[in-house]
């Protein structure tokens, strides 16, 4: 695998635009089963195939030096599937933080998760916070993986803590603010995700980033992931380039609304 970041020259030649890149791309993982399935394969082997998409598409997004890429590996809704899919996805899981420990050193890879991960198992757990631990150093591209993630529930969990706070007398509620609730979720400090890819043509968001995912851009595809690799990834941010992001302002004539730019109220 190669570690090396693009050029400018080779970003163009694969036909993206240098500097026009989503700087964090979040992506719901769709489809293992149905690849399986399709294939008369158990689920489980469908599972194992997405790991190689996982690799492919990490290696990519640190070569293109994206800030961010945030993976939707297991919702909290997960755990109503069969316990042995359960076990596999999180041997998997365990397997890969081991096997992919080299790999994120050399390619500078900051790795985090989010989610109520303290509700893994220890075994799962340990693996993963030694990886975090080992990672924490590097400045490359962040790799986030949700983990027991779920949208209700991390803004469940940001609102408890501003309610102890306010309780406590450490925050005034009239002082709230879109921040402040920002400040208390999973991804506190994380940029909001420019770019959301699902794969297997479902059309939701599945609890996922919620409160993040305001104003990103939705690419959905067709493809399954187990079969996603560096081409869709590609063809989702030439799609990404040639959206105007306005985040509820007009266009104004001679000029492209500004990436990121802040909601003002007269925009809305």
């Amino acid at each position: 695998m190669s570690h090396i970041p693009y050029t400018a020259d080779e970003i163009s030649a694969l036909g993206l635009t240098p500097g026009q890149l989503p700087r964090h791309v979040a992506i719901i993982m769709d489809g293992n089963g149905r690849w399986a399935q399709r294939r008369g394969l158990p689920r489980v082997e469908g599972h194992r195939r997405g790991v190689t998409s996982v690799r492919a598409v990490v290696e990519e997004c640190a070569r293109l030096e994206l800030d961010q890429l945030t993976l939707y590996c297991l919702s909290s809704e997960n755990w109503k599937r069969p316990q042995m899919e359960l076990e596999l996805l999180l041997n998997l899981l365990q397997r890969y933080v081991v096997a992919e420990r080299d790999e994120i050193m050399r390619q500078n890879i900051r790795f985090c998760t989010i989610g109520r991960t303290s509700e893994l198992n220890r075994r799962v757990l340990q693996e993963v916070q030694k990886t975090i631990e080992l990672s924490r150093e590097n400045d490359g591209m962040r790799l986030c993986l949700a983990l027991n993630y779920g949208g209700r529930g991390e803004i469940v969990d940001a609102v408890r803590e501003i309610a102890h706070a306010v309780r406590d007398g450490r925050l005034d509620p009239d002082q709230i603010t879109e921040s402040t609730v920002s400040e208390h979720l999973y991804t506190a400090g994380m940029s909001d995700p420019d770019l959301v890819i699902r794969t297997a043509s479902e059309m939701r968001v599945s609890n996922f980033l919620l409160w993040q995912i305001s104003y990103a851009e939705l690419f959905v595809t067709p493809t399954l992931w187990p079969e996603f690799r560096e081409q869709h990834l590609r063809d989702a941010f030439k799609e990404y380039t040639q959206r105007e992001r306005r985040f509820g302002g007009l266009k104004q004539s001679g000029r492209k609304a500004v990436r990121n730019a802040p909601v003002q109220a007269d925009d809305l």
